[in-house]
């Protein structure tokens, strides 16, 4: 079995990035999104372990001194991590994974896994990325000018990462990114495990 390979995603709020990713995962079962542990109260309409897995301060905290994640990040007193065991399990079983993370889990994950492959999702422009930021009617004006600068923020990093992805005709955009992983499979590393039967026979 060839083993799957692991994918860093990110993206400014608001580009699209969580259902362009949702969309390729119901056409493509070989590819799980990883399920970050944290430690923030659960929303109403989310289910453990499906959108997060929802633990204590205390219990993510001997998490990080057993050396659990693969990354981990503070954000607003909350604090999210990626569960390393998990991730190499996938991987090991033959699926792609989707790490969602910005562009600092980017590099930790980098440092560690220098194997992974990296997508950045951008909008078409900053007026259509204030303009789907404000038809989420969830924010004030403060709030998105805020969201906004942080958006600038995110996507100056866009360099670092090995794929681009501008989400502006949404089937485009999904098509470009699943095909960075059809693209992926058919190297001849992966094709020697996934048809080594096949080829066996072929050359016998």
């Amino acid at each position: 079995m060839a083993k799957g390979t692991l994918y860093v995603v990110s993206a400014p709020s608001g580009a699209g990035k969580t259902s362009l990713v949702k969309a390729m995962l119901a056409q493509d079962n070989e590819i799980v999104v990883s399920v970050s542990h944290t430690t923030r109260e659960m929303r109403p309409g989310e289910q453990n372990g499906v959108d997060y897995n929802f633990v204590t301060m205390n219990q993510f905290n001997q998490m990080i001194e057993a050396s659990d994640f693969l990354e981990f990040a503070e954000v607003f007193t909350n604090k999210y991590g990626t569960s390393q065991r998990w991730v190499e399990a996938q991987l090991e079983q033959g699926k792609d994974v989707i790490l969602e993370i910005d562009w600092q889990g980017a590099q930790q994950i980098r440092r560690l896994m220098p194997d992974c492959l990296s997508i950045f999702i951008l909008p078409p422009s900053r007026d259509a990325l204030e303009q789907r930021l404000t038809n989420r009617g969830q924010d004030s004006e403060d709030v998105i000018g805020l969201r906004m600068s942080e958006a600038v923020s995110e996507m100056s990093h866009y360099a670092e990462y090995d794929f681009l992805v501008i989400n502006d005709d949404f089937d485009t955009a999904l098509n470009e990114l699943h095909g960075i992983f059809l693209a992926e499979r058919m190297k001849i590393s992966q094709q020697q495990d996934r048809c080594h039967d096949l080829l066996v026979s072929l050359l016998s």
